[in-house]
């Protein structure tokens, strides 16, 4: 965005056929336009916070890491390049964002960004972004016969403008069944709902967003997964949004034990392939 920006994203490149994605973790916002923002909008409040610390064991396992350095108010990389609505007649954010979770404007003087600015976020951000991600998923297919995605997400367990009442903890998301072998979702959701204390869904509210959708190609060997977890499960829900280690400590398991049915499904299915 400008020359004082960090790159769209920090790469771990791993050793096994497994990439986490975190699109929704980045919080830096170029101060040009930061100026523009309300004061509630500097705090990028929806952002998938301490995603990287959450997942720290994911790097022990061998899988690729890859995470969003940007603010989803400069550009979400989990929506469509054309910003098409992943959810039609359901309230949705969009491509660059005009509003925040609680339907409050983002920027103070409604100077939301037209084509022109959106077409160059695009570019600067999003586009290196899944330039990566698809070189990594192409990389460990050639490898391995088979890559697993796992899209890491979080938001606030109670937000009105998107679900009624209380948000189960850990929304697993495969577009409907399209974008994974039955087998893998099924052994993902076996876990999730035996884990004590936390309630579990499978193609619930969330689906899976634009990342999920469009990189799941079971048929060519790429099994994309996302999870949507509430943030009270690890984090404190309100400003400055803390990590809560011993809160994080009792889910981390649960997520330990759903990537490893990953890796053992894509072993599995890498054998097979060759």
């Amino acid at each position: 965005m400008t020359d004082t920006s960090p790159p769209p994203f920090v790469f771990h490149q791993g050793t096994e056929p497994l990439l986490v994605s975190m699109p929704h973790a980045g919080t830096y916002v170029p101060p040009a336009l930061a100026a523009r923002f309300t004061p509630e909008a500097r705090q990028v409040p929806d952002t998938d916070w301490h995603m990287e610390r959450l997942y720290a064991f994911a790097k022990q396992m061998g899988a690729s890491i890859l995470v969003a350095t940007h603010s989803r108010y400069v550009v979400d990389l989990n929506r469509p390049p054309d910003g098409a609505s992943l959810y039609p007649g359901q309230s949705v954010t969009g491509l660059c964002p005009v509003d925040t979770f609680d339907d409050t404007p983002i920027y103070t003087a409604g100077d939301v960004p037209d084509e022109s600015e959106i077409a160059t976020r695009r570019d600067a951000v999003w586009a290196p972004y899944h330039a990566q991600l698809r070189a990594e998923l192409d990389r460990m297919r050639a490898l391995h016969g088979v890559a697993v995605l796992w899209d890491a997400h979080s938001i606030r367990s109670v937000l009105p403008r998107f679900f009624d009442g209380k948000l189960p903890d850990l929304n697993l998301g495969t577009a409907n069944g399209a974008s994974c072998a039955p087998g893998l979702a099924q052994a993902l959701l076996g876990i999730a709902e035996s884990a004590p204390g936390y309630t579990a869904v499978l193609n619930g509210r969330f689906k899976g967003g634009y990342i999920t959708r469009h990189y799941g190609q079971p048929g060519q060997g790429v099994h994309a997964v996302q999870l949507e977890m509430t943030q009270c499960s690890y984090l404190q829900e309100a400003l400055p949004f803390a990590y809560l280690p011993d809160v994080a400590a009792r889910v981390q398991p649960h997520l330990q034990r759903m990537l490893a049915a990953a890796l053992a499904f894509a072993r599995g299915a890498g054998v097979k392939a060759g």
